[in-house]
């Protein structure tokens, strides 16, 4: 279930390259190398942060990412997944970027319904209903969550309350 957002952000984006700019030769590079650069954000992940993970090597991790890293990389220090989550992840943040600028360009040089739908489809999944999933079903009884840059206390602004799912769950 976590992975699924993600991949669907994957799809969307490929198909909003592809759309926006035709099914030809440049578009078809692009949007190949941003699934390609996509799959390999989901590695890149697995052997710089989920080493450092209280789930790697478990069948707990709701990614599943888990136990593919323990295939590829060492177990590492609990005490530094912070630190290497805000190392890392931002290696994935144009994967929310590329699709939107692409299709906000798109857009602009030929308006298209069926683009303006792909986008908005595009931001709704990847703004709204991937980052809900992953606070609702992984970040939920995850045990690092408190040290998390993503769920963490760090994560909300000053003054912020803390969500009923979080309350009273500490491991």
């Amino acid at each position: 279930m976590a992975n699924t957002p993600y991949a669907a952000m994957l799809f969307l984006g490929a198909a909003t390259v592809l759309v926006g700019f035709g099914f030809s030769g440049w578009p078809l590079a692009g949007a190949g190398a941003y699934l390609v650069y996509g799959v390999a954000g989901a590695f890149w992940t697995m052997v710089f942060i989920c080493p450092f993970c209280a789930y790697f090597a478990t069948r707990g991790c709701p990614c599943g990412y888990g136990m593919i890293a323990a295939r590829l990389v060492r177990k590492a220090d609990r005490e530094c997944f912070a630190e290497k989550f805000r190392r890392h992840i931002p290696v994935i943040v144009p994967l929310w970027l590329i699709p939107v600028i692409a299709g906000g360009v798109a857009l602009w040089r030929s308006p298209s319904w069926w683009l303006a739908a792909l986008v908005a489809a595009f931001v709704v999944n990847s703004y709204v209903i991937l980052p809900l999933v992953s606070r609702r079903h992984s970040c939920t009884d995850c045990p690092q969550r408190q040290e998390c840059p993503w769920m963490g206390e760090d994560a909300r602004p000053a003054g912020a309350s803390v969500p009923s799912a979080r309350r009273g769950n500490d491991h």
